[in-house]
């Protein structure tokens, strides 16, 4: 595929876990260029992709870019795309990391741009390993999402879903890792203290995931006959705490970012 123009509004987290899966995959572009208000941030976004020209730009340039990442957080999505308006070429290509600004909403502050992509990223994209659902707006013709779906590629996986699941999955897939990757960590913590050697604990937690995750999915068994496979729980008393955070936390956010 040709090197398309690129940019992204804002320079945070999500551009770093995107330039890295691109770095990883040997896909990076020559260069790209960034839109962001925190000179340290840029900064720091050229020290560590330095083989790739990171050039600054504004709100008032998106008309010299193909695809334009909107990489900032909803509460100032209004405001950006405001200031985007009337600077974004016919054929230009929006793509949209965030949840809760729909496709109509997104192109109704754009007066009525229609090349418009919504995809909710998923950190694990920084190591080609990420589930990343996308939506296309009915204004990207199917050249233009197969380009997509190649450049999309090096970040892990792409399904395409509905535009009204993609808060659902930035709950499920987007903040997912959140929720365990805590708990990993104080098992491989636990596995030190007990006699492994670093390497032997994070071979033992990745398989164990590995091997968890197949069983409860691909055995064949119930939930409660998966269950029931080991007979000891240590932490089986608080089971029904966890349970009460995940679903009165996780619903209020969800119910949140879907309003």
């Amino acid at each position: 595929m040709q090197e398309k123009s690129i940019t992204f509004i804002g320079g945070g987290r999500i551009v770093k876990i995107l330039l890295q899966g691109l770095q990883k995959a040997n896909k990076s572009p020559q260069h790209i260029n960034v839109c962001e208000t925190s000179s340290e941030t840029f900064q720091n976004l050229q020290k560590r992709f330095q083989d790739i020209k990171i050039n600054s730009t504004t709100l008032t340039d998106c008309d010299k870019f193909e695809y334009i990442f909107l990489a900032v957080h909803p509460p100032v999505m209004g405001e950006v795309l405001g200031k985007m308006t009337g600077h974004v070429k016919e054929n230009s290509i929006v793509i949209s990391l965030a949840p809760k600004f729909t496709c109509a909403r997104i192109s109704e502050l754009l007066n009525g741009h229609k090349k418009i992509v919504r995809m909710i990223p998923n950190a694990p994209s920084i190591v080609n390993a990420g589930y990343n659902p996308v939506y296309f707006n009915s204004g990207i013709s199917d050249p233009e999402k197969q380009e997509l779906f190649k450049f999309f590629a090096a970040f892990g996986q792409t399904p395409e879903v509905e535009e009204n699941q993609l808060e659902a999955y930035a709950i499920i897939t987007g903040m997912g890792p959140t929720y365990l990757w805590f708990q990993w960590q104080e098992l491989e913590k636990l596995s030190i203290d007990f006699g492994m050697t670093l390497d032997q604990a994070r071979t033992a937690m990745y398989n164990m995931l590995s091997g968890a995750i197949k069983t409860l999915h691909r055995s064949g068994l119930t939930y409660e006959e998966v269950i029931d496979l080991i007979p000891v729980k240590p932490i089986g008393e608080h089971e029904e705490q966890i349970s009460e955070i995940y679903r009165t936390k996780l619903t209020g956010l969800f119910n949140k970012i879907k309003s």
